[in-house]
């Protein structure tokens, strides 16, 4: 019987993966962490791996521009538990992290043994929020996670470029000029599974249903040099 559990510590601090990767090996009973330092990379080795049971981001490491990327990982991996582990106690950065339906909220100051708890707790199949979400958000924070749940879009629509990471931006210039998912994976390199949850991760930012829609917003989003290529 294989009891091995395998975690993704997807996080740009090397000492804190290292300290983390420690945490769930000794209190967890984890048998292998994989590391990453980017929201892609992360994304590229959740597609090569299907015995990842839980997986760990924080919300300032490159790429993490918007929370729809996290719902997208949720979308693709239904059963793996989604969590993030951040330095920002912000009230909006945990209810938009929230709305794109994590398993739970850590932050980075935690104590070692309360990082653990929070983790077991998660594990077992407890939604995790930091006690300070208790109290009612203001005004200011409430307009922000509005805005966050209503997409990255301002009022004229093109902003959303701006929130996309530079491998979703790749993926979507090839969607506009006509490539399979297959074609893309090809391309640049990466397993169809990997262009699969960029191409979720689009959906959402963009707020389309479909990749006729995503080519026909890329195509009005993307500068036109871009999309000429």
């Amino acid at each position: 019987m294989n009891t091995s559990r395998v975690a993704l510590i997807a996080d740009d601090d090397e000492f804190f993966r290292i300290a983390l990767g420690f945490i769930l090996k000794s209190k967890l009973r984890f048998t292998e962490i994989l590391e990453s330092g980017s929201l892609d990379e992360a994304i590229e080795r959740l597609s090569e791996r299907e015995d990842i049971s839980l997986a760990l981001f924080d919300l300032a490491m490159p790429g993490m521009q918007s929370a729809a990327s996290l719902a997208a990982v949720r979308d693709i991996h239904p059963d793996l538990k989604v969590v993030v582990v951040s330095a920002s106690s912000r009230r909006s950065d945990i209810l938009s992290a929230l709305t794109a339906g994590i398993n739970g909220y850590v932050p980075k100051g935690l104590g070692a043994s309360e990082l653990a708890e929070a983790l077991g707790a998660i594990l077992n199949g407890t939604i995790y929020v930091p006690p300070s979400i208790a109290g009612r958000p203001s005004s200011s924070e409430e307009a922000g996670v509005s805005q966050v749940i209503r997409g990255t879009q301002d009022e004229r629509g093109h902003r959303t470029i701006e929130f996309l990471t530079p491998r979703q931006r790749e993926v979507l210039l090839l969607l506009v000029q006509g490539f399979s998912n297959k074609e893309i994976a090809r391309k640049l390199k990466l397993g169809e599974g990997t262009v699969k949850i960029h191409m979720a991760a689009l959906f959402r930012s963009l707020r389309v249903r479909n990749r006729q829609e995503a080519a026909a917003a890329g195509a009005r989003l993307l500068p036109m040099t871009e999309s000429q290529q």
